[in-house]
């Protein structure tokens, strides 16, 4: 494979020449650190082995997309050969390389900053090291086997960074000038702002939005800064194999089951996650929803689940049509989200990207605009 080639397509589509991120993109082979991945498929996870397709390995390592790599505890790296899992979420990846340096320009990553960075497969943690040095990162993971094998494959490469097996919500391993996370959080974690030095700044993504959070620490051990105007999505921080899932059993009750309340809906059919302001500000508000979506033909369906038990089930048969509305529970999910779009028609945006956001020294994160506040 003639994948620098490749990669010069990747960093011409991703920045500009004179980017200090052009060299990195340009001189890092992602093919080596996605030999396998999980592609979705009308009715299953598929697994890709790029090695025996060499053409397909090549587009799909340098397209500016993610991977996924992990399905449940199932790694790609360790799956059977034609394997396939009919049901599960992912649990890792192989973040879009452009979502990448988009984190790291937030992080406003200077010559000689000592930055934290989160594993994954490695390739995330290759871009910093050809534009920092690896002396200066650290990259840390929770999951073992993505420590080892990152590990392997940057020293392939000639990189030896300091990794290590580390959940990144708790303790830190050393003091950082900045740290990007790739896995969303919600709080921001105090360890974080004790692993931060004067000024420092961190990065990350608020769980259940597509909202970046950009702060600096202040003197107070606290921090402030804002959420950016670009909307990013990344899988929620995990501390075991699997990701719990405590709406499944709330789940089979909603597929056909009258709710306790039943209504029509005034506006049309939304699946709040084909909407990044809708659906961020719904997760702020009433975070731990679970979404499903089915489209039969004309007929489309959109669940709202919840593990304190409560359930919105929205259908319409038009695309226009007013949905019929089930919901029951403690909660009425569709409610609050009615509630969501109805502030957005009255004033024509949600007050969220470019909010101010504070952190108290303890870890409890405000975010503010205008006379709209929310502490997570």
């Amino acid at each position: 494979m003639d994948w620098m080639a490749h990669a010069r397509r990747l960093a011409a589509e991703v920045v500009r020449p004179e980017s200090r991120w052009h060299e990195p993109l340009t001189l890092t082979p992602r093919h080596l650190f996605v030999p396998r991945w999980w592609a979705r498929g009308a009715e299953a996870w598929e697994l890709r082995d790029g090695p025996a397709d060499v053409e397909a390995w090549a587009r799909a390592a340098y397209a500016n997309r993610t991977l996924v790599t992990r399905i449940g505890p199932v790694h790609a790296d360790l799956a059977e050969p034609g394997a396939t899992i009919a049901t599960g979420q992912p649990t890792s990846s192989s973040t879009l390389p452009g979502l990448v340096v988009t984190m790291y320009r937030h992080a406003m990553i200077t010559d000689g900053s000592r930055v934290l960075v989160t594993t994954g497969t490695g390739y995330g943690t290759a871009l910093l090291c050809r534009r920092l040095g690896d002396e200066l990162v650290t990259s840390v993971d929770v999951d073992p086997h993505l420590v080892k094998t990152a590990v392997e494959r940057l020293e392939a490469i000639g990189l030896r960074p300091d990794l290590s097996v580390v959940d990144i919500t708790g303790d830190l391993p050393g003091r950082y000038d900045r740290i990007v996370s790739t896995v969303s959080v919600r709080p921001v974690p105090t360890s974080w702002l004790t692993s931060l030095r004067p000024g420092g700044r961190l990065v990350t993504t608020i769980a259940g939005t597509g909202l970046i959070l950009t702060a600096d620490k202040t003197d107070n051990g606290g921090a402030v800064g804002r959420i950016e105007p670009d909307p990013a999505g990344f899988m929620r921080t995990r501390h075991g194999d699997d990701y719990d899932d405590p709406a499944s059993s709330v789940w089979d009750v909603t597929l056909e089951q009258d709710g306790e309340e039943v209504s029509t809906c005034r506006y049309p059919l939304l699946n709040p996650q084909d909407s990044w302001g809708v659906m961020s500000m719904l997760a702020l508000e009433v975070p731990d929803i679970d979404y499903r979506y089915r489209d039969d033909g004309d007929t489309r369906t959109v669940w709202l689940l919840h593990r304190d038990g409560s359930w919105a089930r929205a259908t319409a048969t038009e695309f226009l049509g007013s949905p019929t509305v089930h919901q029951a529970g403690p909660r009425r999910l569709w409610r609050e989200l009615q509630r969501v779009r109805n502030r957005l028609n009255r004033e024509g945006e949600l007050p969220l990207y470019g909010a101010r956001v504070t952190i108290t020294p303890d870890g409890e994160t405000t975010l503010s605009r205008g006379t709209w506040s929310l502490t997570l």
